[in-house]
This record gives C-alpha cells, sequence and structure tokens, in this order.
C-alpha cells in the first residue's frame, strides 16, 4: 500500500493451523524518492566527527594517521550548507573545528580550515565516551535541523568514567541525534558501542585494517547526506488479546526495536526509525500472538503505519486466517525464512563474541559452530 509516496509491502503465510497462535511477517518498506537533497539547501541537516584522540590511537602510529585521513574525506563528502564540526575526544572532549564549540556552515573554505585542524590532531590522554557525547550533544543543541548525526570513531575501551556515566550521557542524547559508531583494531568493545548505535539509531561496525578507515567514513558521511526524512515513527495497532511478541529491523542492518516502543494509545505502540533517504528500503520482522479462532476464521492481526509529523505516509496489514488444511498452515514464506535464518546466525555469532571476551571458549566454539551451520 501506497501513501504521499511511501510503500509498504508485506510478506507472511496468512495460514495458521488448528490452534494456531504466532504471526509472522516481514514488512517492507522504501521510502520516496524526492531526487537529490542538495537541491533542497543544507539547512536541514548537521553533523558532528568523533574522532578517538587518546594514548593507543598512536600505537601504532598509522591508526591516527588514518584516523584523520579518513576524517578529512568524511569532510569532503558534506553538502555545502550543511552545519557541522569536529571533536576531539581523549579523557575529556575538546572542539577541534571550529574551536569554540559551535557549529559551522559547510562550504569550499570552511572545509578547508577543518580539514587543516584535523591534521594537527595527535594522540594522548585517556577515553570518556560519554563526556565525547556530551560535547556532540551540546553542539547539535545549537542547530535546529532535523536531521543531526554523529560519527564516532573509537579504538578502546570507555576507561575514564563510569558505566552509569556513559549510559546518563546517552540517555540525554536520545532524541537529539543519531550516530553512527566505529571500532578500529581490537581493543574497543562491542557491547559499548552497541549500546550507543542502539539508543542512537545509527550502524555499528568493525574496521581491523586503519586503512579501511577512509572509504567506510565517505560511505557513512555519503549516507547521512542523502537523509530526506527526519523521525520516521512505525506505529504498530494490535488487536485485543493479542501480544507483539518483537519488532526487529532484519535488513540493512539487524536492530531490536522491540524496547523502543512508546504506547501512543490503547492497541497502539511507537516505534523510532530516525531519518530516510530518497528511495531508501528496510524490512522489519513483526512476530504477533494472538488468541486462537475458530477454523476459517480471519482477522486482522496488525496494522503497520509509517507515520511523519503526525500524518500516516504508508500503511500495510497483516492477517491471520485459521485453517485444518496443512498444505496451507505449513507453507514456507521465502522472504520470512530467510530473514529468521539470518537473524538466528546473527544470533549465534553474537553469543559465541560475548562468551569468547568472557574465556569461556566451549561456549563461544559452540555458538560459532551453529553460525557456521546455518551460513552453510
Amino acid at each position: 500500500m501506497s501513501e504521499q509516496g511511501f510503500t509498504v509491502e508485506v510478506f507472511q503465510n496468512e495460514y495458521l493451523p488448528e490452534g494456531g497462535r504466532q504471526v509472522d511477517a516481514i514488512v517492507t518498506v522504501t521510502s520516496p524518492d524526492t531526487g537529490p537533497p542538495a537541491a533542497q539547501g543544507g539547512t536541514d541537516a548537521a553533523e558532528v566527527i568523533i574522532i578517538d584522540c587518546s594514548g593507543s590511537m598512536g600505537a601504532p602510529q598509522s591508526k591516527i594517521d588514518h584516523a584523520r585521513k579518513a576524517t578529512r574525506a568524511a569532510i569532503d563528502v558534506i553538502r555545502d550548507g550543511v552545519a557541522f564540526a569536529v571533536v576531539k575526544g581523549t579523557h575529556e572532549a575538546l572542539p577541534v573545528y571550529p574551536p569554540n564549540g559551535t557549529l559551522v556552515t559547510a562550504s569550499a573554505q570552511t572545509k578547508d580550515l577543518a580539514k587543516r585542524a584535523v591534521a594537527g590532531l595527535q594522540p594522548s590522554g585517556g577515553t570518556a565516551i560519554g563526556r565525547w557525547l556530551g560535547l556532540a550533544r551540546q553542539i547539535f543543541l545549537q542547530s535546529s535541523a532535523p536531521i543531526r548525526h554523529a560519527i564516532l570513531l573509537t579504538d578502546g575501551k570507555d576507561e575514564h568514567e563510569s558505566e552509569s556515566d556513559l549510559g546518563a550521557a546517552i540517555t540525554e542524547c536520545e532524541g537529539v541525534f543519531s550516530c553512527d559508531c566505529r571500532g578500529v583494531g581490537t581493543d574497543w568493545q562491542v557491547a559499548e558501542l552497541r549500546r550507543i548505535s542502539t539508543a542512537l539509531l545509527g550502524t555499528v561496525d568493525i574496521v581491523p585494517d586503519p586503512e579501511g578507515l577512509s572509504a567506510d567514513f565517505e560511505a557513512m558521511m555519503g549516507t547521512a547526506m542523502g537523509k530526506q526524512v527526519a523521525d520516521v515513527i512505525l506505529r504498530i495497532w494490535t488487536p485485543q488479546q493479542a501480544v507483539l511478541k518483537f519488532v526487529k529491523q532484519v535488513s540493512p542492518t539487524l536492530d531490536d526495536l522491540t524496547q523502543r516502543r512508546t504506547q501512543s494509545g490503547p492497541l497502539v505502540g511507537d516505534y523510532p526509525t530516525g531519518a530516510w533517504g530518497g528511495a531508501e528500503s528496510r524490512d522489519y520482522h513483526v512476530c504477533v500472538q494472538l488468541s486462537p479462532e475458530a477454523v476459517d476464521r480471519e482477522v486482522l492481526a496488525a496494522r503497520v503505519s509509517l507515520v511523519v509529523d503526525s500524518d500516516v505516509v504508508g500503511q500495510g496489514l497483516v492477517h491471520a486466517k485459521w485453517t485444518a488444511d496443512l498444505q496451507l498452515s505449513t507453507k514456507i514464506n521465502e522472504h520470512l525464512a530467510n530473514y529468521v535464518q539470518q537473524s538466528e546466525l546473527a544470533k549465534n555469532a553474537q553469543d559465541g563474541l560475548a562468551a569468547l571476551e568472557k574465556g569461556d571458549e566451549r561456549k563461544a566454539e559452540q555458538e560459532f559452530g551453529r553460525a557456521v551451520a546455518i551460513a552453510h
């Protein structure tokens, strides 16, 4: 179904066996293609690049060298007219450019000045990621741009503040800006960066070789520059007595939205999805548990809507129908089955990494083995 340019498609097997309760569906949402953002001017977006400059970034020296190079590459991608800033992170947070802790409008001149300032970054001190986020928040609050995005790069653990300090900083930043996180090398904590990216509606990834930073930063900034619609809400209605077990984004990245639900009505919950680019497509796995009905009874299991500025801009329906025909109820929807396997693989891999960090090599081997089996 398409409304105002957004398209919503639902992939499922709507047939349930007698006594069946669980309905699974993949909901594919595609945003409208409204043309290149550059044609709309630059005041719709603000960008902050946060670079880890702690002492460990100098071991080896190539890490800080590539971080500087990647930051300069990202600055080149910023559209003229977009407000931007660069932040240096150690055991404190310091503005690099502009040096007064504000935002500056991107132009050939300001981007050149920013790249010169970045070229002088040197590693020293410790790591306090919450303070870095706090400074980014202060900078973003000076902008009324609807799309506010940060890139955060680190190579180490958040050692110079408490876990609660980081948690408080993340909470304060929620709803202010989105954040894509990257870990370079092997000493950073996956759980820390995933905690940030999940709360701030961004992505998290590893860049094992610092030489890959420039291409990754260019790609992230290019994606950010393509965002055209801010603060899109996934709104899901379910009938009385139903339980919405989970809502997960399964493509292009895996992201569990279940705990982000805010109640917007007696039977309705809202899930934030952040900003969208033109002609961008995302897939969501929606799982609903229903009360069993009689054979041949059909019900609406869920209504999935896309909401922008209180307006419904797209909608899709998830159905359920009980049947005594086993051929119907056991039919596999290939679109759904593919994502279920991907989610299982990702969970096994994440559990394996967590076990490895705790020194439980036996559990790690089991989880990685399951992931390999699913991949095959």
